[in-house]
C-alpha cells in the first residue's frame, strides 16, 4: 500500500489560541494579545445587519449562505455578532446591574470568556418589533427549525444545549450557534458532542494513530499535541488542509482529499 505523501508546517505556541476550533469558555479564555484593530481586518459586515455588525470573514460568508438556504433574511435577524472585550465587559456589567448574578452568570459570559470575542459566534432571532439582546426569540419550529436543522452543513452548531450545561457552564441557548467549520459541525451533531467534548473526543485520533475518516475517507482529521515554542506538524497531502489550534493544548488538522469539501462551501 503506498504511503501518503506528508509534509510539515511549523507554528508558533501563540497559534495554538487561533482558528475555527478553538475553545473558549470559563477554563480556556481568550489568550492572544492582539488589538482590536488587528481582530477588525479579520471580520466582515454581515449582510443585512444594522449596526456594523460584524463576524470572522468565513463565518460571515457561510452564515448568509445558510440564510439564503433557508430563505430567511427577512425572517430571521443576527442580533449579535463580533464585540470587542470592552463591549463584552459593558455587556457583563449592564446584566449584573438589570438581571442579578444569577441571570448574568447563565446567560453572559464573563470578558475574555466570550466566543463572540472570537468573531465565530452569533446570536439570531425571530423578527419582531422587540428582540430581546440577551436572549431573543428562537422558537423550534418553522424557519427557526430549519436553520437549526440545517446549521451543521454550513459549519455552525447549536452552542449551549440544556443537556450539555453542566459541561459548558451556560444554560441552554436555542439563539446562540457557533461556527465551527464543515466537517466538524456535522460530526460533532452526529456524535450529540459540544464542543468541549469534540475537543477531548478528537485526541482520539493522533496523527501516529488511527485517522478520523469522513465521507468515505475523502475527508481525514487528526491532533497533535503542541509543544512548547514551536509545534512541528505533519500535514498529509491531499487538495487543500486547514490547522485550527484548540485553545487547549493541541492542534486539529483537517485534510481534503480530491473534491471533498462540503457543496455549502
Amino acid at each position: 500500500m503506498t504511503q501518503p505523501h506528508v509534509f510539515t508546517i511549523s507554528l508558533h505556541s501563540d497559534n495554538l489560541h487561533h482558528g475555527h476550533l478553538i475553545l473558549v469558555n470559563r477554563q480556556y479564555p481568550i489568550r492572544w494579545q492582539t488589538d482590536d484593530g488587528i481582530l477588525l481586518n479579520r471580520m466582515r459586515l454581515i449582510d443585512g445587519a444594522h449596526n456594523n455588525m460584524m463576524l470572522e470573514k468565513t463565518a460571515a460568508k457561510m452564515f448568509a449562505k445558510l440564510l439564503k438556504a433557508c430563505n430567511a433574511k427577512h425572517d430571521i435577524v443576527p442580533v449579535s455578532g463580533f464585540r470587542s472585550k470592552s463591549e463584552q465587559t459593558d455587556i457583563y456589567d449592564q446584566s449584573l446591574l438589570e438581571n442579578g448574578e444569577v441571570f448574568t452568570s447563565q446567560y453572559v459570559a464573563r470578558p475574555n470568556e466570550s466566543e463572540h470575542q472570537t468573531g465565530l459566534a452569533i446570536d439570531v432571532g425571530e423578527k419582531k418589533e422587540e428582540i430581546d439582546f440577551i436572549c431573543p426569540s428562537f422558537p423550534d419550529h418553522g424557519v427557526c427549525r430549519m436553520f437549526q436543522d440545517r446549521a451543521s452543513h454550513y459549519g455552525f452548531i447549536k452552542r449551549y444545549d440544556k443537556d450539555k450545561e453542566q459541561l459548558t457552564g451556560i444554560s441552554d441557548e436555542p439563539w446562540h450557534f457557533r461556527y465551527v467549520g464543515y466537517p466538524h459541525a456535522v460530526l460533532m451533531e452526529k456524535l450529540q458532542l459540544c464542543l468541549e467534548e469534540y475537543i477531548e473526543y478528537v485526541k482520539n485520533y493522533e496523527f501516529h494513530q488511527e485517522h478520523l475518516l469522513v465521507n468515505d475517507e475523502s475527508i481525514e482529521i487528526y491532533y497533535v499535541k503542541a509543544t512548547d515554542t514551536v509545534t512541528h506538524i505533519p500535514v498529509v497531502a491531499g487538495e487543500s488542509y486547514e490547522i485550527s489550534g484548540n485553545n487547549v493544548d493541541g492542534f486539529i488538522v483537517t485534510v481534503f482529499h480530491q473534491e471533498a469539501r462540503n457543496e455549502c462551501s
